[in-house]
């Protein structure tokens, strides 16, 4: 009886921690807002993986020199500009709340660089030209700071993907 206990322990464990996961997710891209952070240029093949781009933001290469007194983990506030762009304002801190127009985007620092979340995007074989002129990512952010890449930009800001032009 103990077994069959343990054994039924581990296996909602295994499924329900994914699954948790994927709910998590799906909460922030229903209800994240809609930000655009600028792409810094990257290698956008992988001879095991397939065609997939390589995404580091740009704002992840901005002013960082105090980078060693920071937390490892925390939240950059962001600002949106005309083009719906997400801009640095700075770190959040308990001790100053979120101006108007302000948003949190979470970060971690990874073998010395920041990192805003998804850094790959896979898409099918034989489009490379088409995400080549990928100029920005497209997240959902939820007000936690939580993000999900949900596709790839131009230079107009216009999608790109399987019904782009």
């Amino acid at each position: 009886m103990m077994r069959a206990a343990v054994i039924f322990g581990g296996l909602v464990l295994a499924l329900g921690a994914p699954a948790g996961l994927v709910v998590q997710k799906e909460y922030v891209l229903s209800t994240g807002q809609t930000v655009l952070l600028e792409l810094a240029p990257r290698d956008p093949r992988s001879l095991m993986q397939g065609d997939y781009m390589v995404l580091d933001y740009a704002i992840s290469r901005e002013r960082w020199e105090d980078l060693a007194q920071r937390p490892r983990d925390g939240n950059l506030v962001l600002r949106l500009d005309e083009q719906g762009v997400g801009r640095f304002v700075r770190y959040d801190t308990p001790e100053t709340p979120l101006a108007p127009g302000e948003f949190k985007l979470r970060y971690r620092v990874r073998q010395d660089r920041v990192r805003l979340g998804a850094e790959s995007f896979f898409f099918q074989e034989g489009h490379a030209d088409r995400y080549a002129r990928a100029r920005y990512g497209e997240l959902r952010v939820a007000g936690s700071g939580a993000s999900v890449l949900v596709g790839l930009r131009d230079e107009q800001r216009a999608p790109l993907g399987a019904d782009a032009p």
